[in-house]
């Protein structure tokens, strides 16, 4: 029955993809994000669901007249582009090109559907849906997760979607920890009050199964990302004193094993998984210096391990750092490009969240720049010890932002129709109401 449904909703989009291309870059989205078909076992499980998505919205490129930007409009996804460029460079020159060659495949597939989706996408609706199905994608797994975590005591951990980039349970408590955020950003747009109560049911649950990921990177990104929220608040007592609240009562809730883990930070030197960071840290510093071009997107190599790590005693190991992941594939250039990206989408977001709030037809925007900041602080915090560099979800939020930025230049609610985001317009089917005319 799942892999009825998941196929034919693919072959719904994409059948809409090739009329409306940017309705190819929603159904790409929820496939890449969710991997929808990882929880069918039958013939969607295997099936190329993301090809059928990319390649239906570049063949509605081809035949529609739809209105199209040039992509590289904005600061950040001039960077975005030169990395690319970059770690294919990386991936040429590196140890092992052939075996790589699955992971180069599927990064450049993300990174250039962000290129596709900033040049397909430009109204406010169309903003919102991306918003909606990346956030939403994301929810959904999030109140799954949160449910098992509550049905089950929290004795178990949680694991993101099979065969992808947030499997393991460290990188999906990171994932599910920068949707919160944005997951306020989408309540902040709706009105009545059982909608926006049932976002916060979702926000509660996507926290309750970040902390039964039991991943102390994700409790670390979730701390400051409650600090920065606290700090932002107009009324900080008040806000305290729900973000305490709320955050007792969901770690009064966690076993005893959870506590245990968490507590494991303060001795981080008797841990054999946070020796191994530190014995993969040092492999990818010293790496830096010997492979100025990088070694491709495989630091983890024992042969690598026994000449450059600090701890090669320990065992070939991934980075577990976005920082160190990117280092040590890509080199110091590498990681200057990527960090220089995300410094842009900050600065991006930051102008959404002081000019946004100017004029009431903009203030979405304001909301929005400040969620992302959000989000890419516990993305900036949580992943120092997680390996999330090549995830779709920060990607998404830079290509919202600068989306959003490229709306209000433009002064677009000017000339697009007045719309109301809400249920009955996810993903925008229902018709908006035109603007009244001046005067």
């Amino acid at each position: 029955m799942r892999d009825i449904i998941v196929l034919t909703l693919v072959f719904l989009g994409s059948a809409a993809a090739i009329r409306r291309p940017w309705v190819g870059v929603m159904l790409w989205t929820w496939v890449s994000i969710m991997n929808p078909h990882r929880m069918a076992w039958g013939i969607a499980y295997g099936a190329p669901v993301a090809a059928c998505a990319a390649i239906s919205t570049l063949v509605g490129m081809l035949v529609t007249k739809d209105r199209r930007e040039w992509p590289f409009k904005g600061s950040p996804v001039v960077v975005l582009a030169v990395f690319m460029l970059w770690i294919t460079l990386s991936w040429l020159n590196g140890l092992g090109v052939k075996d790589d060659y699955e992971q180069w495949d599927k990064v450049m597939k993300i990174d250039f559907m962000i290129l596709v989706g900033l040049s397909l996408l430009h109204s406010k609706k169309q903003i919102y849906a991306l918003a909606w199905v990346a956030i939403g994608s994301m929810g959904i797994l999030g109140l799954k997760g949160g449910i098992f975590t509550i049905a089950g005591g929290g004795t178990q951990r949680v694991w993101g979607p099979p065969g992808s980039f947030i499997e393991d349970n460290n990188e999906f408590g990171l994932a599910l920890t920068m949707t919160i955020p944005m997951l306020r950003f989408l309540q902040m747009q709706l009105q009545g009050f059982w909608k926006r109560q049932g976002l916060t049911l979702t926000m509660l649950l996507c926290a309750a199964a970040a902390l039964g990921t039991q991943s102390r990177g994700t409790l670390l990104a979730i701390s400051a990302m409650a600090l920065v929220l606290w700090w932002r608040g107009r009324n900080r007592l008040v806000g305290g004193i729900i973000i305490f609240t709320s955050a007792l009562a969901l770690v009064a809730f966690m076993p005893s094993t959870w506590t245990q883990r968490m507590n494991t930070i303060e001795t981080y030197q008797d841990d054999g998984s946070a020796l191994g960071r530190i014995g993969a840290w040092s492999n990818a510093w010293n790496l830096a210096f010997h492979y100025p071009l990088g070694v491709g997107f495989n630091a983890a190599r024992q042969e690598l391990f026994d000449r450059y790590s600090s701890m090669p005693e320990v065992g070939a190991r991934a980075a577990h750092s976005i920082y160190f992941q990117i280092l040590g594939n890509h080199g110091f250039i590498g990681l200057g490009l990527f960090l220089l990206l995300w410094l842009l989408t900050w600065t991006t977001a930051g102008w959404l969240r002081t000019r946004g709030g100017r004029i009431p037809q903009t203030k979405w925007c304001a909301d929005l720049g400040s969620m992302i900041q959000v989000s890419l602080v516990g993305y900036f915090i949580g992943g120092a010890f997680l390996s999330l560099a090549y995830f779709d979800l920060p990607y998404d939020m830079m290509m919202l932002a600068v989306l959003a930025r490229r709306w209000m230049i433009e002064k677009a609610w000017e000339k697009e129709p007045v719309y109301r985001p809400g249920w009955r317009t996810i993903p925008g089917l229902a018709t908006p109401t035109p603007a009244p005319a001046d005067g």
